[in-house]
Formats: C-alpha cells, structure tokens, sequence
C-alpha cells in the first residue's frame, strides 16, 4: 500500500477516536488499577458532570459486608453534595474533570501528526482484521504542549481495524532521551505505554487497557521509574439521572 494510503488509514481512525472521546462521559464502567502495592477496582459512575469512583475490590477480592456500606454511604453522600453545591464548586469540578480530558485527547491528536506512518502488513489481531503500521518520528514536528514534548523521542506500532478504523493497540515507546522544557527533567529509554481498545456499541470503543512505563532523571540527577495497569470493562450506558 502507498505512503498516502498509510495516511488515509490514519485520518480515518482520528475521525474514529474523536468520535469515541465524544461518546465517552456517556458511559459508566469499572477500572481495575494495578501498581507494585496491590491492585485496587472501582465503579466508575458519571455524577452530575464528572465521574464518581467507588471502590468495590482490593487485589480481587470484593470487600467485606461493611466495607460495602461504608462505600455505598459515600457515594449517597457524594451525590448529595453534587445535588446542593454551589454553582461556582460545580463549575470549577466539572472544569477539572474537562481539562483531563482535553490533555488525553490533545495526545491521542498529537500521535497522528507527531509521527511518520508506514504499513507494515495485514494480520488478525485480538478476533480483528487489522492493518498494521510502524510510527518513526516526524522531521520537523513541534509539540505544542509540555506533554507532546516526549512523542519527539519515541517510535511505535498501530494495530488499526480494517473495517471501522479503530485502534485495537498502540504501542509506543521512547528510543532517544527528551527533555521537558520548563522543567528540570529528561524522559528516557524505557518509557513505554500501550493502549488497546474494544468494542463497546456498534460504532463507539474505548480504552480495554492500559499500562505505561516511566524512566526519567528528575532535576536531571535524580532516577525515577513507575508503572501503572489498568484495565477498563463492564462499559454501560450512564444513568440520565446522574447528570442532573
């Protein structure tokens, strides 16, 4: 397949993922949080604007009888306050909770002009037929935002749904250090993230999991490496009544 058609894969699927973060406040579902203390699961409910964790589990187990109702009353309590809080608490809470997305988003965005795509071939991946395309950095791109600074020192792989254009995994992972301007700090060799998507109506699919790997010099002397796994699922229509 020709370069430009490389590249018609790719805006085909930034059409998918802006549908995909539209839809996505419109669903509730539960997220499983994996660190190197233990793993912890909520239900994440969209409340009055922003979404509302509950814990339900801890290292797979579902909590006692009485965790349970101490997690329920603060969740009642939670939707009280929403209910009565003033209109500039609302505002500023809601606001939060856009920028979030907003950030997450302009990354999703910058990873489509931040590299140069080329298909690599044609495979089933995950029940999906899928292109497959290797990510190199773009001569000449500019990050916008602090964020996208670190897509200059990385190379990845799309696995991308033949027929619906969505991401079924990204890989990426940093290949040369990158420092942050602004701040006193260097990403490195052994960053890596993944994201893979599914299904979750007809048209719409949002995040199954992800995990990411940081190794960076913090004031340029200091190491510093973490690790996150979360695993997103049971996806479900939001209440009409939580965003009232």
């Amino acid at each position: 397949m020709a370069a430009q058609d490389a590249a018609e894969i790719i805006r085909q699927s930034a059409k998918a993922n802006d549908r995909d973060w539209t839809a996505a406040p419109g669903f509730d579902n539960s997220e499983r949080d994996r660190t190197k203390d233990g793993d912890k699961t909520h239900a994440v409910t969209m409340l009055d604007g922003s979404p509302y964790e509950r814990l339900i589990a801890v290292d797979g187990h579902d909590l006692s009888a009485a965790k349970q109702q101490e997690e329920e009353k603060k969740y009642q309590d939670a939707i009280a306050e929403r209910q009565h809080e003033s209109p500039d608490k609302r505002s500023k809470r809601i606001a939060k909770y856009q920028a979030e997305r907003n950030r997450d988003h302009t990354m999703l965005e910058q990873m489509t002009t931040a590299f140069d795509f080329h298909l690599v071939g044609r495979r089933t991946f995950s029940g999906h037929k899928v292109y497959v395309l290797k990510a190199t950095p773009h001569k000449g791109y500019h990050p916008p935002d602090r964020d996208s600074q670190v897509l200059t020192g990385m190379e990845g792989t799309l696995w991308i749904d033949q027929k619906t254009f969505q991401w079924v995994k990204v890989e990426a992972h940093v290949i040369h250090p990158v420092r942050i301007e602004g701040f006193l700090a260097e990403v490195e060799p052994g960053t890596s993230f993944e994201v893979e998507k599914r299904p979750v109506t007809d048209d719409i699919w949002l995040a199954s999991h992800y995990s990411m790997k940081s190794n960076a010099k913090v004031m340029l002397l200091i190491r510093h490496k973490g690790a996150e796994d979360d695993t997103f699922f049971d996806y479900h229509k939001a209440a009409v009544s939580s965003d009232k």
